[in-house]
């Protein structure tokens, strides 16, 4: 059974950080490019950052551009996303997606159930 586990989230003052994991299993991890995606309230989902399978591209929302960093960790079965500088409309539940580039896993796609981030003072 596949999983995506997103946990980090919390309530964050405005300017601060945090970090966002999302841990896979019951997948081949390196075959799968992951992406977080987040939606604020009354909002349609929306991407926010993107990693290749092999992390040799990445991908980010002008919105989020020099704030956030998305990485991987092929070892660990898990990707993150590093947020600095928060800003209150960054305020969103976030989510994790796994897509499937290559073999038989191209085209299967799996969503965590998300977190979420609050930034307020």
């Amino acid at each position: 059974q596949v999983q995506l586990v997103e946990s980090g989230g919390g309530l964050v003052q405005p300017g601060g950080s945090l970090r966002l994991s999302c841990a896979a299993s019951g997948l081949a991890f390196s075959r799968y490019d992951i992406s977080w995606y987040r939606q604020a309230p009354g909002k349609e989902r929306e991407l926010v950052a993107s990693i290749s399978r092999l992390s040799e591209d990445t991908g980010y929302a002008d919105s989020v551009k020099g704030r956030f960093t998305i990485s991987r960790d092929s070892a660990k079965n898990t990707a993150y996303l590093q947020m600095n500088n928060l800003k209150p409309e960054d305020t969103a539940v976030y989510y994790c997606k796994a897509l499937g580039v290559i073999g038989r896993d191209y085209g299967m796609t799996y969503w965590g159930k998300g977190t979420l981030v609050t930034v307020s003072s």
